[in-house]
Order: C-alpha cells, then sequence, then structure tokens
C-alpha cells in the first residue's frame, strides 16, 4: 500500500476539524504517527504502533495438517465379491485334462516314480514313448559298460545308435524327443544328433528334472503319441 497524497492528508486534518466520518479503524501506516485512528474507503490505520496488527494477527493462524499414519496392518477389507475379479485359477486351460498314465512323479538319484504306479530303480534310466515306459541303459551298449564313457573326450553326450532303436520301430513316430541327462545338460555330439535327427524326430536336451517337468506338459498339452522322453537318474554324473 502507498503512502497517501499530501492532498488527501490535508482533507482528512480538514475533515477531522468538523467532526466528520471518524470511525474506529484496523491498522495504520508508519508515515503518520501522529494522526487519530480514522477510516477512509480503501485506506486502514491509526496512530499506535504498538498497537498495530498484520493480516496473519487478525486471523488466527491455522495448524499444519498433519501426515496420515502409516497403516498397521495389510488388511484391505473384506474380499472383494466383484464379478470381474480375476482368477488365475481359471488361466490354467490344462485343468481339466487328465495327466498321462506315464507322467514321472518323481525323479530319484537311482530311478523314478510314474503316475502309473510304476517304480523304475536299481539306476536304470527310462524311455517313454507311446504311453509306455521301457527301462533304459545306454551305458551298456558301450563297450566297457561305464555310464561315464556316454561323454565322450570333447564333453559331449555320445552313444551308439542301437541306443535309440525302440524310436526306430514304432509307430505313429513321435515329433519330439525330450533328452534328460542326469544332473547336468551336456551337447549332443554331432553323429548322435544327426541319428536321431534321421528318425524324423527333433531333440530338446536338459537336465532330467526340466526334462520331466517338460515331459509332463507337453504329453498332457499334445498326448503321449507326439512327445518322447529318454531320461538318465540325476544321481548319474558324467565327467
Amino acid at each position: 500500500m502507498h503512502s497517501p497524497s499530501p492532498q488527501l492528508l490535508r482533507a482528512l486534518r480538514t475533515s477531522l476539524r468538523h467532526g466528520s466520518f471518524c470511525q474506529p479503524c484496523r491498522s495504520t501506516p508508519p508515515s503518520l504517527p501522529s494522526l487519530p485512528s480514522l477510516s477512509y474507503p480503501g485506506l486502514l490505520w491509526h496512530n499506535n504502533s504498538s498497537s498495530s496488527t498484520t493480516s496473519q494477527s487478525r486471523n488466527p493462524r491455522i495448524a499444519p495438517r498433519s501426515q496420515p499414519s502409516k497403516p498397521q496392518s495389510h488388511d484391505r477389507g473384506p474380499p472383494s465379491e466383484e464379478r470381474t475379479q480375476t482368477d488365475f485359477a481359471e488361466l490354467n486351460v490344462l485343468r481339466n485334462v487328465p495327466t498321462p498314465a506315464t507322467a514321472v512323479d518323481a525323479c530319484l538319484d537311482d530311478g523314478f516314480h510314474l503316475d502309473n504306479g510304476v517304480k523304475i530303480t536299481n539306476g536304470d534310466g527310462v524311455l517313454l514313448v507311446g504311453g509306455e515306459a521301457f527301462a533304459w541303459r545306454p551305458w551298456q551298449s558301450i563297450q566297457d559298460g561305464a555310464r561315464e564313457q556316454m561323454v565322450n573326450e570333447k564333453g559331449q553326450f555320445e552313444v551308439p545308435e542301437e541306443v535309440w532303436g525302440l524310436l526306430s520301430v514304432v509307430w505313429p513316430r513321435p515329433d519330439i524327443l525330450i533328452l534328460g541327462l542326469g544332473s547336468s545338460i551336456f551337447p549332443l555330439s554331432p553323429q548322435t544328433k544327426k541319428h536321431i535327427n534321421s528318425l524324423g524326430l527333433r531333440v530338446d536336451v536338459q537336465d532330467t528334472r526340466n526334462a520331466s517337468a517338460q515331459f509332463n506338459l507337453l504329453a498332457t498339452e499334445r498326448g503321449v503319441t507326439e512327445v518322447a522322453a529318454a531320461m538318465i537318474p540325476i544321481g548319474w554324473k558324467g565327467r
């Protein structure tokens, strides 16, 4: 607010002498310490500087809002009854499809347990073809008969062709062969991979645990005639 002009001050003093519009006021500018309390449209002041108040003193100070307290629990109220709520169990499109009898129920160090109750033990592997389970001993086709000999000097899994003899006579022939090589993964030698591909099969190499899980899924989804598995117990380890 600017100080009043000299003309306005003279007019005010003249008005005071005649006793016109004398009313109490609420504030005063420091430039007029000797004037009595006056009221003028657009101007507010009085002559007592010690009793001057500011806009903050005229209005009570508003205390700042306190921050909301942190929730004491993770409870978010009663469960929702909305029909649009997602049920993740409904996303399993295979929930009503029966699991194949030859699905692998457990992988052991020395064998396997199947869903049909068959137990393969004594360190034998398993060959799952066309909904049937066969004990599989690929190391017996090697000259020394040692399991370690199934991994060649280059660190590749390599066995003779007669190991895959059953896959050459089964019909209809599976589309994919899932190969589980114990607790580790070894690449196939070019000769072994070439022979499996010559039978019309694609091959997927994994460790035995993951190979079992993938066989269970694919056999449920596509059927046991489309998927075959050849797996060595997880207790076997290559070089």
